[in-house]
């Protein structure tokens, strides 16, 4: 994996070559329907050539995109790439974002401010664990059943200051609570290396994503090997499995909705399934942080 630069932007044309090798990497011939002539192949899946003549294009002009030299690619070449290397809606839109920098650069910066008053309101009146994130993954606000749930032991006011805020990336990687919390922490760091993916590609100008994917590709080996297979996913429903210190193990559902016009805001709930164990289990945390919420905002007692 090379180095991440922490003081500026992503390199957009280092980002998209290597986004095309992977996805080369992973087909061959056979799977495309190409007969593999000549000698022992030295590298694993299609050759540039072979993609090249997949999507239409000459192979000097490939390798000029895979080189990031070529930021005006049509869209009738991206789609034509996306349809030879099999892309998924979310790679084809990455593929689209790195091979536009230019274009890509004029999106609006990720909002790391606070979330809105509404918002704020609708969040804290929500019966299930509920939280808001910006772009970087950020804690933006959540309400005392998600903290419950993800970070009880960090204090449940996220700061104003974005440095000082909770984000769910570090938690992942860099705190070792996680892998307690999360019985398969393989296949929920997946999902989040794919989404974080997603955001740089969407925002590949935003210094703060850089520096994060510098911390966690520094602090985390299992983090820099997951993010030099540049998955690309918006995992924004599933399932998640807990098993959680005070009330055991549950099975939660997710959803992460995108709120328009906040520049890459997202809020994301977890409901349980009615009347199984993890609704049963979600009701006695919920309890929990109520009462640890209350003794929180009693105020002390003065004794004379």
């Amino acid at each position: 994996m090379r180095p991440l630069m922490l003081t500026g932007a992503m390199d957009i044309p280092v980002e998209l070559g290597d986004f095309l090798r992977t996805r080369r990497a992973r087909l061959q011939p056979a799977d495309v329907g190409l007969v593999a002539y000549g000698a022992r192949r030295r590298v694993p899946g299609l050759r540039r050539e072979e993609l090249a003549q997949l999507a239409g294009v000459s192979v000097a002009y490939y390798t000029r995109l895979e080189q990031g030299q070529s930021g005006n690619a049509s869209d009738e070449v991206l789609d034509a790439l996306a349809r030879a290397l099999r892309l998924t809606p979310d790679e084809h839109a990455h593929l689209r974002n790195l091979a536009r920098p230019g274009r890509a650069g004029r999106s609006p910066a990720p909002v790391v401010g606070a979330a809105g008053p509404g918002v704020r309101q609708l969040v804290a009146s929500m019966g299930v664990p509920a939280l808001v994130l910006d772009a970087r993954y950020d804690v933006l606000t959540w309400n005392p059943l998600s903290h419950a749930l993800l970070a009880p032991h960090l204090a449940f006011d996220a700061p104003e200051r974005a440095e000082e805020r909770p984000n769910t990336q570090r938690l992942l990687f860099l705190d070792g609570r996680a892998r307690e919390l999360y019985p398969r922490w393989e296949e929920k760091a997946r999902r989040a290396v794919a989404s974080l993916r997603l955001a740089v590609g969407e925002y590949p100008r935003d210094r703060g994503l850089t520096e994060i994917v510098g911390e966690l590709s520094a602090g985390s080996a299992d983090f820099a090997a997951l993010w030099s297979g540049h998955p690309v996913s918006a995992c924004t429903s599933g399932e998640e499995f807990f098993r959680h210190p005070l009330v055991g193990s549950m099975t939660l559902a997710f959803e992460m909705m995108r709120l328009p016009d906040t520049g890459g805001q997202g809020l994301l709930a977890f409901s349980a399934e009615p009347g199984s164990s993890s609704e049963a289990a979600l009701r006695l945390l919920e309890a929990a942080a109520t009462r640890s919420r209350v003794e929180h905002d009693r105020p002390e007692r003065i004794t004379r």
